[in-house]
């Protein structure tokens, strides 16, 4: 057999009938007939199988017939119109060869499995169309950001994994350390890590903003997108301990520039997997959100929505809805209430701007009223907050009282105000988590099912 091969996707989609030509891949299931097998073969280019028709003429042909799904080959054969309905072309294959066998054990026999079990065998659940659609969507979304920002003339920076600094300032970092746990170092009755390996406590970032802000001091349109990680002991299904961000930072921008580009970058993912993703889009629209597809036209034409914070909390306030966290100024608005807002209220995307400070980041900009920030959330319709950002605080003085008033020592971001004392410009960004995208452009309902290998608190096999 030749060693070549064509992808099934290219196969079904431009194949020329009559042609001879080669494909791998793992089986789906086996058909035995009276005198013709049937096999479904999918090689993971596409959500739909090719079927392979083979005949007792073919040399093995009874071993053939015993295959097991899930076993990986290679067969020769012309490409022909089908007979069948549900496909335009099979194979008639007219030699096969097993690559890796797969016998009754395979854990994926059945058609349907739940999600809670695929989890359990994550490192399986890629061969399933579900899993292939969400992987497959992922990809394309992951080449469609850096595509975005490429034509807007950003730079793309790859921010620190490890780092001293918590961006957030909640102190769930995973710590970083080659000192020996079993019996650290101590000074005063704390480890000492002026022993370790950087000199100092350091960990998994949170966020690469910081950095980030630095770089858009230099180049003016910067974006990071890379892993980040908190050491959060949350077992809900919007939660993983490690994750993907997108983060973008403009120089010479405001908080409105920032919400308008969050806008149009939003507008481009959801445009971007309707065109593109076709396949993978019907299957979800089909099998796990019926009306997925008007969902995200209707946000892709949406009118973006904007609200005083100041509003939004009136607006609840006075709400007949049976919220189950009552609302007051100066609260972090929950799901429900952001919900409501886009769903009950404006009936599409909104932006909720200027927030208390008091719930919010030091490096927000301070407001002229002295009790708000320059901060921003995007909220859609079914999750609510999808993107937040802010417009920096680029004043030297007021960003080294906000740290202080929020108990961050200034002394342990000396390099972070330095951008703040030569050539400070107003600038701003925000942050996109990449794997709720995914969850609110599939419909997939939990995190862990959106990233290829989910580490959660007492997970992390493989």
């Amino acid at each position: 057999m030749k060693s070549g091969r064509m992808k099934i996707k290219e196969v079904l989609a431009a194949g020329k009938v009559g042609s001879e030509l080669v494909v791998k891949g793992w089986v789906r299931s086996v058909r035995v007939g009276k005198n013709v097998t049937f096999i479904a073969l999918n090689d993971g280019s596409c959500l739909a199988s090719l079927q392979v028709v083979l005949d007792p003429a073919v040399p093995g042909y009874r071993e053939i017939c015993g295959l097991g799904t899930g076993s990986a080959v290679a067969v020769r054969g012309s490409l022909a119109e089908s007979p069948a309905a549900g496909q335009k072309r099979e194979l008639r294959g007219v030699e096969l060869i097993v690559v890796g066998v797969g016998d009754e054990s395979y854990p994926l026999q059945k058609k349907r499995h739940s999600f809670e079990y695929l989890r359990s065998i994550a490192h399986l659940r890629a061969r399933t169309n579900t899993f292939g659609a969400v992987f497959r969507v992922r990809s394309s979304l992951a080449q469609a950001i850096h595509r975005f920002f490429a034509e807007r003339g950003f730079l793309y920076v790859h921010t620190p994994i490890i780092t001293a600094n918590d961006c957030e300032g909640g102190g769930e970092m995973f710590r970083v350390t080659t000192l020996d746990m079993a019996g650290p170092p101590l000074a005063s009755g704390k480890v000492d890590y002026s022993a370790d390996f950087f000199g100092k406590a350091t960990g998994l970032t949170v966020s690469g903003q910081l950095e980030g802000e630095l770089f858009a001091q230099a180049f003016s349109d910067i974006y990071t997108f890379g892993p980040t990680f908190r050491a959060e002991n949350s077992n809900t299904a919007r939660h993983v301990a490690e994750f993907w961000m997108i983060e973008p930072e403009m120089a010479f921008a405001d908080l409105m520039a920032d919400a308008a580009l969050a806008e149009e970058f939003f507008r481009y993912l959801c445009r971007h997997v309707l065109d593109n993703c076709c396949e993978d889009m019907d299957f979800f629209n089909d099998h796990l959100e019926k009306g997925l597809l008007e969902r995200l036209e209707g946000v892709v034409d949406a009118s973006f929505g904007m609200m005083e914070y100041d509003n939004a909390v009136d607006i609840l306030k006075k709400a007949k809805a049976p919220f189950r966290y009552p609302v007051e100024w100066g609260c972090d608005l929950q799901t429900e209430h952001e919900r409501y807002l886009t769903e009950q209220v404006v009936g599409g995307p909104l932006f909720i701007l200027n927030y208390p400070k008091e719930i919010k980041a030091f490096y927000m900009r301070l407001n002229d009223d002295g009790r708000t920030v320059a901060a921003m959330d995007m909220l859609v319709p079914k999750v609510g907050e999808i993107i937040g950002g802010s417009q920096r605080e680029e004043r030297l003085d007021l960003l080294e009282r906000r740290m202080v008033e929020t108990g961050i020592d200034p002394s342990n971001l000396g390099w972070y105000l330095d951008s703040r004392r030569w050539g400070s410009s107003p600038h701003a960004g925000f942050g996109l988590g990449f794997e709720r995208l995914v969850m609110y452009l599939t419909g997939m309902e939990n995190i862990r099912d959106v990233i290829p290998f989910p580490r959660t608190p007492g997970h992390a096999d493989f």
